[in-house]
């Protein structure tokens, strides 16, 4: 998935600084993709430095993401709407699901610019327009999002929807916040829909595992984008009202994913599976 020249000029056109490290560029490459420059991959080595767990944190999501898109997919789902998508970068969603369902649809949200400018590019070059979309807003206006993608008419509100949270409601650190966000999405699904998330514990982790993600959170603390670290039964809370498809609430590795490394890093991750009645 090489970004060639036209569409490194089309990022410049659209305002992408391929000057400044970017985070959604530094996650392709923990992943192994081609959405990032050498600015990204000199940052994102001086991560890895010092947080040695960074890409497999990574993978281990994308490991969820890839489980959940399949089961959704022989569950008869085959709309998703990805909140927080960042660049849909290696073993995105639509990549996933079109191995399955080449009928698929898929809305990425994303309210960073650069992440939607670079999916904007990578979609128009291997997406399909009239299944694929991306959009510009906050998750967390959930009306105005979901008015979006019915809009843009790749969504049938009519019919069953996976809505995907994948590393992203801890960067919603208020509680009432994000169990409110998380709530009117659910009264805007379907029967039938599906919700599933994964987020970052620290609970029931060893020691010294869970002194680093305390450091990965304080870390984030200075930044423009703080996390908050939740416990399972705070995570559980957020799935009020759906019933959990089994396994219920655990790390990453044990959702579906039997072919997952044994990395102790995958438990940092909390994962979930949810449907609506």
């Amino acid at each position: 998935m090489l970004v060639s020249m036209t569409q490194e000029r089309a990022l410049h056109t659209r305002g992408v600084d391929l000057e400044c490290p970017n985070p959604a560029r530094i996650y392709d490459w923990y992943l192994g993709g081609t959405a990032n420059w050498a600015i990204d991959r000199e940052l994102g080595e001086k991560t890895l430095q010092a947080f040695p767990l960074t890409r497999d944190l990574a993978r281990a999501n994308r490991g969820f993401l890839d489980s959940v898109v399949r089961y959704c997919l022989e569950q008869g789902v085959d709309q998703f709407l990805d909140l927080g998508s960042g660049v849909p970068t290696v073993g995105n969603v639509h990549e996933v699901a079109d191995s399955v369902s080449p009928s698929s649809h898929c809305v990425y949200v994303d309210n960073e610019p650069i992440a939607v400018a670079h999916a904007q590019v990578l979609l128009e070059r291997d997406g399909d327009p009239a299944r694929h979309a991306v959009l510009h807003a906050d998750l967390r206006d959930a009306d105005y999002v979901w008015h979006q993608a019915v809009q843009s008419g790749l969504l049938n509100p009519d019919k069953p929807v996976a809505l995907l949270l994948m590393s992203v409601l801890h960067f919603i650190a208020d509680d009432q916040e994000v169990a409110r966000t998380v709530g009117r999405y659910r009264e805007l699904l379907a029967g039938g829909s599906f919700v599933a998330a994964s987020h970052i514990t620290e609970e029931g982790l060893p020691d010294e595992l869970a002194e680093r993600v305390r450091e990965g959170v304080a870390l984030y603390k200075q930044s423009s984008s703080p996390i908050r670290s939740r416990t399972r039964a705070e995570f559980k809370a957020l799935f009020t009202g759906l019933d959990f498809v089994a396994p219920g609430v655990v790390s990453a590795a044990q959702w579906h994913t039997e072919t997952a490394e044994p990395n102790p890093a995958y438990q940092v991750f909390l994962a979930a599976c949810a449907h609506t009645t």
